[in-house]
């Protein structure tokens, strides 16, 4: 699977989503909804392509690190997430950056995102080939032993 065309398939939908949020903000807000929308574009965009990194990177590993390593990502993730939250609220004001206009943006990029994502991945699901059924097996094994049997006579 194509780790390229599932983030292409998530940051069209975000970056669409996220255009009309900083159109939005800034009709409702001014220059506050505008910095409000753009700090949520970003945070969230880095949010989601920081965990299709790691999918990439542990493509690879044995499914033991890769869950550990998919565990420190989350932790860090949301560890720099609460950081970043409470520098934006203890070191800006809210007529510089809207709060309101934070949420309801980060919120509809987010659902955007996952929803794209989600998308692509099963239009990448449903082009690659499928196994054999058991039914088709079956069907199969008995040819080949009864092509053995005549064999044998």
């Amino acid at each position: 699977m194509s780790d390229t065309q599932l983030w292409k398939g998530a940051i069209v939908p975000a970056s669409v989503v996220a255009a009309i949020s900083l159109i939005v903000g800034t009709i409702v807000n001014g220059n506050s909804g505008f910095l409000g929308g753009l700090l949520a574009s970003i945070t969230v965009i880095i949010f989601f392509s920081v965990h299709l990194l790691v999918a990439r990177i542990s493509r690879d590993l044995d499914p033991m690190a890769t869950m550990m390593l998919a565990m420190f990502s989350y932790l860090a993730k949301v560890i720099f997430m609460g950081v970043f939250l409470v520098l934006i609220t203890k070191f800006t004001d809210r007529s510089t950056v809207d709060r309101t206009s934070f949420a309801i943006s980060a919120l509809l990029i987010t659902m955007a995102w996952l929803v794209g994502e989600v998308r692509s991945f099963m239009k990448l699901r449903f082009q690659m080939p499928l196994p054999a059924s058991s039914s088709e097996v079956n069907k199969s094994s008995s040819e080949v032993n009864k092509g053995s049997s005549e064999v044998k006579e």
